[in-house]
C-alpha cells in the first residue's frame, strides 16, 4: 500500500487470545471457528490479530509498535511465532536497519518488541539504531502503574526490559499533543486508553492514512465503543475517536488497524444507515 512517497506494510504477528488477567496466547482462525459455534463459550477472552506497522520512503524506516516479540528472546518457547525478525525480513530489512520507532503506549503486546535478551542474558534495543519515541505521560504512568502493582483488564505494563531503553538514551519522551517525526509523519496524543497513547498520521500527495493503536483497535469498534473496561478515560476516549473519525472522514484517509483479524485497513466511508463503514483498498 502507498500514501503518496511513503510506502507501508502491516506486520501480522498472527492472531492471539487474550484473557481478561493480561495473559495472551496464540492461537489460530479454525479454533475461533470452533469455538464460535459452541453454547455457552466463556467470555473471560477474545481473539485479536497483532499487526505492527512499516513505513518506509527509501531513506527512512518506520516501525509502529513492536509487538510481542515471542522468539526475539532466546529463551522463549514460541519459536514458531511470527515476530519482527521474520517480518522485517520478509521485505528485506533487518532491526537495525529501523529509523525511527514509535510506541502508541507501553502495554506490552505493543512494547514487548522493542527489546531482547540475548544469549549472554543482557537485555537489549531490538532496533539498535533507532530511537523509540513515546509521549512523556505515558513513560510516568506505566512506572506508577508498575510501582503499585495496578492491573486493568486486557494486556498490561511488562517494563522490566524497557528499562535498557531509558538507561541508553533511547527513549524519546514527547510532551507535544502534535508532533512531526518526519516530513509527512505526525504523531498525534490522544489519551484514553492510557493517559499517553498517541496514534500515527501518514500524509503525502494529498493522500492521508491513520493507525490508531488502541483508540481504534479494530474495524469492529467504528460504531462500537467496546473498550470501556480497558480505557483509563472513557469520555476522553469516546471523544479522540469522534474527532479522528470525522477527520479521516473528510479526508477520504485509510484506517490502519493494529488488532483486526481480517479488515486490517480500508478507507472510511458512511454506508446508507450514515454509520461509518470501510471500503476495500486493493
Amino acid at each position: 500500500m502507498n500514501i503518496g512517497r511513503f510506502e507501508i506494510e502491516q506486520l501480522s504477528e498472527g492472531i492471539f487470545e487474550i484473557f481478561e488477567d493480561g495473559l495472551i496466547q496464540k492461537s489460530t482462525l479454525s479454533e475461533i471457528k470452533e469455538e464460535s459455534g459452541l453454547p455457552g463459550v466463556k467470555e473471560s477472552s477474545h481473539y485479536i490479530g497483532i499487526n505492527p506497522l512499516l513505513i518506509r520512503d527509501g531513506k527512512h524506516n518506520v516501525l509502529v509498535d513492536t509487538g510481542l516479540g515471542w522468539g526475539l528472546d532466546h529463551r522463549s518457547s514460541y519459536t514458531d511465532t511470527s515476530n519482527l525478525l521474520t517480518n522485517l525480513d520478509i521485505f528485506g530489512l533487518t532491526p537495525a536497519d529501523i529509523t525511527h520507532v514509535v510506541l502508541s503506549h507501553l502495554h506490552y503486546d505493543h512494547a514487548a518488541g522493542s527489546t531482547y535478551v540475548d544469549h549472554n542474558t543482557s537485555t537489549q534495543p531490538t532496533m539498535s539504531y533507532a530511537n523509540y519515541f513515546l509521549q512523556k505521560k505515558e513513560w510516568y504512568f506505566a512506572l506508577e502503574e508498575t510501582a503499585r502493582g495496578h492491573q486493568r483488564p486486557g494486556a498490561g505494563y511488562q517494563l522490566d526490559e524497557l528499562y535498557k531503553l531509558a538507561a541508553e538514551d533511547k527513549l524519546v519522551l514527547i510532551t507535544d499533543q502534535q508532533f512531526e517525526l518526519l516530513p509527512g509523519i505526525q504523531i498525534i496524543r490522544t489519551g484514553g486508553h492510557t493517559p499517553g497513547h498517541q496514534i500515527v498520521k501518514i500524509q503525502d500527495a494529498g493522500e492521508t492514512a491513520y493507525f490508531l493503536g488502541d483508540l481504534i483497535p479494530s474495524e469492529f469498534h467504528l460504531n462500537h465503543y467496546a473498550m470501556r473496561k480497558m480505557d483509563v478515560n472513557a469520555v476522553e476516549s469516546k471523544k479522540a475517536k469522534t474527532l479522528i473519525l470525522r477527520q479521516a472522514l473528510k479526508e477520504n484517509a485509510v484506517l490502519l488497524f493494529y488488532h483486526s483479524l481480517h479488515a486490517k485497513a480500508g478507507k472510511l466511508v458512511l454506508n446508507q444507515s450514515k454509520k461509518f463503514a470501510l471500503k476495500d483498498i486493493r
